[in-house]
């Protein structure tokens, strides 16, 4: 029975592979689908900070003069599009539409002394035109939150009084500024709205600021703050169905902002409602407008290129610099960084894409891709039932049919979630697969040759650096097909387990060459398990554990550069056009290479793979970043293979010129 079992096991492995291949057939038009989506929007949109504009504006002797001159330079710099605020009373004063007064300023310009209690806001209009196009706009809002409103006058001057402290007041919402906006469009600009969820929802009132929108050029709204609009209301009147509906009649979409620490509360929902007419956002700190302009340069051009940002919008404020006694702000710098020769878009530019308003990607998702997709996850299950067989021969059909299971029963419960699953482990087995079927290679040229010749060595290495990277790319088509979803492209869901990715590989090869490459499992554990523990041991674990935690810190977004690894990055990406991966060329595939061809002849070199497997691992992990666009991952891991190569035959030089001194002078040593 036992061996019936064993000779099911080891037919079935094949049957196995023969499933993968089916997978990976499948996953073939489902990727050139995707590929037709991320094709699909090549318009690029500027976007600058109106409101940061006008408080740089506020500093200069003439506000209005410097206002107009700085729209015109962004304009000419390449700057289409205005993002405006939903107007306060502090924005209207600034631009001086307004004066405003506390009841204390209101009493001395009065001349009368302050009550006891009244603790109120005034505004006086500073023009007839201000005062007939804000006055109803400021009433309206402000009754709309239950605030009394009544009638000022201020000299020769109309204004108002408002029931409430002026501390408060100033930081209501109000509709965008009319006089700005006509202005801004009057210049050519484009208006990207941003509308918070401060204010009680009114699907009547947005009706009509959505037409009003969609009549002047509005194509898209970026909202201001944790919610989305309607957010808060949804419980009680459905206001996300709402302002959905609202928006898909006007043919309005919305943008994502790119590394929210948290997302937005309700995007998820209404871009979904919308049919995902959404386009990623990357927005420039103010903090971050004074950095150097090729480095700005190189960040709106990878934003672009590399994760399918549309959408650039650029803040800018004003500072003080105690060393030139002047305020200053960085407006030049930014068009700079945009206009001057090899500068972002002449960049942008040729990497294919135009200047235009932000599009939305056209979604390419056939019916039919449920059906390969069927055929992706019984490959996928397979997969991981050829891990598992490398570790535990006898449980390779269990493993099959409980993946099968298991996979039936998440497609039911979660199938987000069937999916993520899926292409994690897939992702971690075709490396780790790959890996040990080098290493088992190697065990067997050694045990037919026991002295290969240098150049039979390196025919080999080549070889088994090829094909174990084909290997470990074959899980590529797995993640891409699975995750074939436009909520991965815009980041509105992510491929999870990044960190296991990047360990469990590591791990499993670890395991694999130290307990699995002698006579028994148990007999390798016990020999390891009797060895005395020194402090050497202990120092190297515990440098081992530092070197992890790093490692794993580089994983993510967050991770800190190196001195001068961002020049490097830099220089590799205007050489190439396609940055690669430094820990693949410069540190596991060279490995890798260097580490086969030593173990051929030293049976010790093998534990070389624990760290070169990272190169394989990493290759697949670049096609978990969605939101990069699927033929500039390939082309980042090809020229990584390339490079490495290159790399790595040095190290092989080197290598052989010290094995051959060694061989030379280690006899006349040891006779001293």
């Amino acid at each position: 029975m036992i061996r019936s079992w064993q000779r099911w096991n080891n037919a079935s492995r094949k049957w196995l592979w023969v499933l993968v291949i089916v997978g990976i057939l499948a996953s073939v038009p489902v990727i050139a689908q995707r590929v037709q989506t991320e094709s699909s929007a090549n318009k690029v949109e500027f976007v600058f900070n109106y409101r940061g504009l006008l408080d740089i504006a506020s500093y200069q002797a003439d506000p209005q003069a410097y206002l107009d001159e700085q729209l015109d330079r962004l304009k000419e710099a390449g700057v289409s599009t205005m993002a405006m605020f939903e107007s306060t009373l502090d924005e209207l004063s600034k631009t001086r539409r307004i004066m405003v007064f506390s009841s204390v300023e209101a009493a001395k310009l009065n001349g009368v002394v302050i009550t006891e209690n009244g603790n109120y806001t005034y505004l006086a209009f500073t023009n007839g035109e201000n005062e007939a196009q804000l006055k109803p706009m400021i009433e309206a809002a402000f009754r709309k939150l239950d605030v009394p409103v009544a009638n000022w006058q201020y000299q020769d001057h109309g204004g108002l009084v408002i029931g409430m402290g002026m501390e408060e007041a100033v930081m209501k919402p109000l509709p965008l500024d009319p006089i700005a906006f006509a202005m801004l469009r009057e210049k050519g600009f484009t208006i990207l709205p941003r509308l918070s969820d401060n204010i009680p929802y009114d699907q009547g009132e947005l009706d009509q600021e959505l037409a009003f929108f969609a009549e002047n050029g509005v194509t898209r709204i970026l909202f201001d703050g944790e919610a989305v609009k309607g957010y808060t209301d949804n419980e009680s009147k459905n206001s996300l169905q709402g302002f959905a509906d609202l928006l898909n009649k006007h043919g309005i979409g919305i943008a994502a902002i790119e590394n929210l620490k948290a997302p937005q509360k309700g995007f998820n929902k209404l871009a979904y409602l919308i049919d995902y007419n959404v386009v990623r956002l990357h927005s420039l700190a103010d903090t971050e407008a004074t950095q150097d302009k090729a480095t700005l340069a190189d960040r709106f051009v990878l934003a672009t290129k590399d994760r399918n940002i549309r959408m650039v919008y650029l803040n800018a404020s004003a500072s003080k610099d105690p060393s030139k006694a002047a305020i200053t702000n960085p407006i030049d710098n930014l068009i700079g960084s945009l206009q001057a020769p090899g500068k972002a878009i002449e960049r942008i530019e040729n990497n294919g894409f135009e200047l235009g308003q932000a599009e939305a990607f056209t979604i390419h998702d056939a019916s039919w891709q449920k059906y390969l997709k069927a055929l992706v996850v019984l490959g996928g299950v397979a997969f991981v039932a050829l891990l598992i067989s490398c570790f535990l021969p006898s449980l390779t059909l269990a493993a099959f049919v409980l993946g099968l299971i298991g996979s039936a029963g998440l497609y039911v419960l979660k199938p987000v979630l069937l999916e993520q699953a899926l292409a994690l482990f897939v992702a971690m087995s075709a490396p780790t697969i790959a890996m040990i079927l080098a290493i088992r290679k190697v065990q067997e040229l050694q045990e037919k040759h026991s002295n290969l010749t240098g150049g039979r060595r390196l025919t080999h290495t080549i070889v088994l650096f090829i094909k174990t990277s084909l290997l470990s790319l074959t899980a590529v088509p797995f993640v891409i097909a699975l995750l074939n979803n436009i909520t991965y492209s815009l980041v509105l869901n992510q491929f999870r387990g990044v960190s296991l990715l990047h360990l469990g590989p590591i791990l499993l090869i670890a395991i694999y060459v130290f307990l699995y490459r002698g006579n028994s499992v148990w007999e390798e554990l016990r020999k390891w398990l009797s060895m005395p523990i020194t402090v050497l041991w202990v120092a190297v674990a515990a440098v081992l554990g530092v070197a992890a935690l790093y490692y794993l810190s580089r994983t993510g977004n967050a991770g800190t550069l190196l001195p001068g690894e961002a020049a490097f990055r830099s220089f590799l990406e205007n050489t190439f056009g396609v940055r690669p991966r430094n820990k693949e060329f410069l540190l596991a595939h060279p490995l890798f290479i260097v580490g086969l061809f030593a173990a051929f002849r030293y049976r010790w070199a093998m534990f070389v793979m624990i760290i070169a497997v990272m190169g394989q691992l990493s290759m697949v992990d670049t096609f978990a970043h969605i939101h990069t666009p699927a033929v500039l991952s390939l082309i980042r891991d090809v020229l990584g293979m390339g490079l490495g190569l290159v790399i790595g035959l040095i190290a092989v030089l080197v290598w052989q010129i010290i094995e051959r001194c060694w061989d030379k002078w280690s006899p006349r040593l040891l006779k001293l």
